[in-house]
């Protein structure tokens, strides 16, 4: 089946554009691999071509992922997403491994680690939620990515209210982390929290706020009304005795 990627990739080619790959750019501090594809229309190709490969065995879709994953191009870790989302109702427990190894090996940047952790890790960790043991371990990793990926997989799940506890003890290993997408990425986190558990955060925002990095701290309080925001903002003032 390996004439599929072939095929993917053909598309791919065909459908990008130098405005689009140009102008994505500026999203993206390190380089980036990219056809210079929008991304409604690699969601559509990846659809598509999901058809001819639905009726195989679970492991030769996974292998088949991880040829996209591997190529480095941003657009193809999209499309394997899609795919190993798209085979949700056969995960098992053992999947984590697997998904772990992706954001070990082949995520580069943030948007293939969101796209990877909000939907196929996200939904797994729901499915499997005595999994999030081994997730609060990537914020130990000396790898950017895995240790955002610590806190986006969480996004979705944290919007259903579910792992409270989890996503604060999360974000306390993660409160002093220096890189700003893993601080960025822990502020979603918190946010997506505030759907179900608001005052829950903001008092979480409060005893932290003097030692939370500012990146991290908007990000958690983004959709809180004006005054939690702004006494959220005040730092206590230090005393020279």
């Amino acid at each position: 089946m390996s004439n599929i990627i072939e095929q993917v990739r053909h598309e791919l080619i065909n459908k990008s554009d130098t405005t689009t790959k140009e102008s994505g750019e500026r999203f993206f501090k390190e380089e980036v691999r990219r056809y210079g594809v929008k991304t409604e229309v690699v969601s559509k190709i990846s659809k598509e071509a999901f058809k001819s490969i639905e009726k195989l065995p679970k492991q030769e879709i996974i292998e088949l992922c991880e040829e996209l994953w591997s190529s480095g191009i941003m657009e193809e870790s999209f499309v394997a997403c899609n795919w190993s989302y798209a085979i949700k109702k056969q995960y098992t427990e053992e999947d984590f491994l697997v998904f772990e190894k992706w954001v070990n090996e082949y995520v580069t940047n943030w948007a293939s680690c969101d796209t990877l952790c909000n939907h196929t890790i996200g939904t797994f960790l729901e499915m499997y939620p005595l999994s999030i043991e081994q997730l609060k371990d990537w914020t130990k990793s000396q790898n950017r990515w895995v240790r955002r990926a610590a806190a986006v997989s969480l996004i979705v799940p944290a919007k259903k209210g579910l792992f409270k506890e989890d996503i604060f003890e999360i974000a306390d290993s993660l409160l002093l982390d220096t890189d700003d997408l893993v601080q960025k990425g822990y502020g979603w986190m918190l946010k997506s929290l505030c759907t179900k558990y608001e005052d829950d955060v903001y008092q979480y925002v409060l005893s932290k706020r003097d030692i939370m990095p500012r990146t991290a701290l908007r990000y958690a309080i983004e959709k809180m009304p004006k005054p939690m925001k702004q006494e959220a903002m005040i730092r206590e003032k230090k005393t020279n005795r």
